[in-house]
């Protein structure tokens, strides 16, 4: 489970990253990326924070939890990565439900990598 100050649970908050935020569109994810140092009123500025939209074009009630999970489940593991105070909203698209983790995990990586949220990864070894 995601810790609770990583994140999104205000419908406001959604709508400002998805409106006001960038995005990056993947073959089953589009990912939103705010950052609250840009917001108008007065927020924290702790770690990021994540929340998840998978509607029912995904599937049924079994496949969007499957895929909530797994999206989350990759998220703890950006917190440490993503900079502080940026929202990121994570829209699964149909595709998801039969997408595996690691592909998941790749296009969500690739995604915040194009928004400028990661530091590219170095391949020698």
């Amino acid at each position: 489970m995601l810790p609770e100050p990583h994140r999104l649970r205000r419908h406001s908050d959604f709508s400002l990253t998805v409106r006001r935020g960038r995005r990056m569109g993947r073959r089953d994810l589009v990912v939103h990326a705010f950052d609250r140092a840009q917001a108008d009123e007065l927020v924290s500025s702790g770690g990021p924070r994540f929340g998840l939209v998978v509607s029912k074009a995904v599937g049924p009630a079994v496949i969007r939890h499957r895929v909530a999970r797994r999206l989350r489940h990759i998220c703890i593991d950006l917190v440490d990565v993503v900079p502080r105070g940026t929202d990121v909203v994570i829209r699964a698209l149909p595709g998801a439900a039969t997408a595996s983790s690691r592909d998941l995990e790749k296009q969500l990586r690739a995604g915040l990598l194009r928004l400028d949220l990661l530091a590219p990864v170095s391949t020698s070894a």
